[in-house]
């Protein structure tokens, strides 16, 4: 079992950057492969970004490649999403995500534990 909370949301304009935070508790952090979803009004989940149990290894969506950057701290507990150069098109409430088995890293069927999301908004 592990707790997902997020935070580091807001609300910015075109252009800015913002950094949100994944804090887990419960199980040992290193333990799960992490994701990042998101989830715009009436629009389906979509995946945003993974990592790998160690950091290692990391997975992007097409229309966040070379714009966003996930990572993470085991020694924290907490994984990170670092976004710039943001658009109207990426606001969204964006989940934080966790599984042991990582088999399916960009499917949200892949993942076993959810936040309650963080909410960005990006509008001038």
């Amino acid at each position: 079992q592990v707790q997902l909370v997020e935070s580091g949301g807001g609300l910015v304009q075109p252009g800015d950057s913002l950094r949100l935070s994944c804090a887990a508790s419960g199980r040992t952090f290193s333990s799960f492969f992490m994701g990042w979803f998101r989830q715009a009004p009436g629009k389906e989940r979509e995946f945003v970004a993974a990592v790998s149990w160690g950091g290692g290894a990391t997975y992007y969506a097409n229309s966040v490649k070379g714009r966003f950057t996930i990572s993470r701290d085991n020694a924290r507990s907490t994984m990170y999403l670092q976004m710039h150069s943001l658009k109207p098109e990426d606001t969204a409430v964006y989940y934080c995500s966790a599984t042991l088995s990582g088999r399916d890293p960009t499917k949200s069927h892949g993942y076993d534990y959810w936040g309650q999301g963080t909410q960005v908004t990006v509008s001038s």
